[in-house]
């Protein structure tokens, strides 16, 4: 038996805002990325604020070589973003191939598909960070090899960074990288700091280092930046969060500056 259903039109269409969320960031991440939406979730996201992922091809193992071949899938990755509509900021999610593939390239292959919009890497909101928390000597721990960690030594270096102390842990996939234990993250992260140096930067956005970073500061008294703790500290300021967080470390109490 068959009922028939009488369905009603509202009589008018309804009220459409400007956006569902008043800012949104969009995400390019790796295939093989275990990490980056969890930190962003927890420490972007919000009522306000919209995160929005695009995954882009990645094939182990980590080297310089591999990390290159990246950059042609840039532009679809940033397109494929609410296409045709603006962003706040766009975070190309991967530490060692900004190194390698360069700032300016990673830039201007997303702008060819959402020009204008603030570009953020790891390296160079690093930079950024390191900067706003006065450190100019500084200690480096990442996860990968010696090959792979020496474009990154060379750029830091190149920055005007004194580097004390430049620690590799030797893996080569980034889902082994994503699966350190937190307390191994400090562990490694306590023999890398060197007593002078003026902060630790840990890289890589698969590496959980920023969910340790408060703990490793109330430890050791020296500021700890992180790939995903550094864009999100950006991000955060592209969109006009100024609020002071220092639950998740110091650099969430800085000002984040152009140039």
């Amino acid at each position: 038996m068959t009922v028939e259903i009488e369905i009603i039109p509202a009589g008018r269409l309804p009220r459409l805002e400007v956006r569902p969320l008043e800012k949104r960031i969009g995400l390019i991440i790796l295939a093989t990325d275990h990490t980056t939406e969890v930190d962003f979730q927890r420490m972007v996201a919000s009522d306000r604020l919209g995160v929005y992922v695009s995954r882009i091809h990645y094939a182990n193992p980590v080297t310089p070589e591999n990390l290159l071949k990246m950059q042609p899938a840039l532009t679809e990755g940033a397109a494929l973003i609410l296409p045709d509509e603006a962003l706040d900021a766009i975070v190309y999610s991967c530490t060692s191939a900004s190194v390698v593939i360069g700032d300016r390239n990673v830039e201007a292959a997303i702008h060819a598909a959402k020009p204008g919009v603030p570009i953020v890497t790891p390296t160079a909101a690093a930079v950024k960070a390191l900067k706003a928390l006065g450190a100019r000597r500084i200690s480096v721990l990442t996860p990968y090899t010696i090959e792979t960690s020496r474009p990154m030594a060379d750029y830091f270096a190149k920055l005007g960074f004194a580097i004390d102390r430049f620690t590799c842990l030797g893996l080569t996939d980034d889902r082994e990288m994503a699966r350190i234990a937190p307390d191994e993250i400090l562990a490694f992260a306590r023999k890398a700091l060197a007593p002078q140096s003026d902060a630790l930067f840990i890289s890589c956005t698969a590496v959980r280092a920023a969910q340790v970073a408060a703990r490793f500061e109330a430890e050791t008294g020296k500021p700890v930046i992180t790939s995903n703790l550094a864009t999100a500290w950006a991000c955060l300021r592209h969109c006009g969060d100024d609020r002071a967080r220092p639950e998740l470390g110091q650099l969430m109490t800085k000002p984040y500056r152009e140039g």
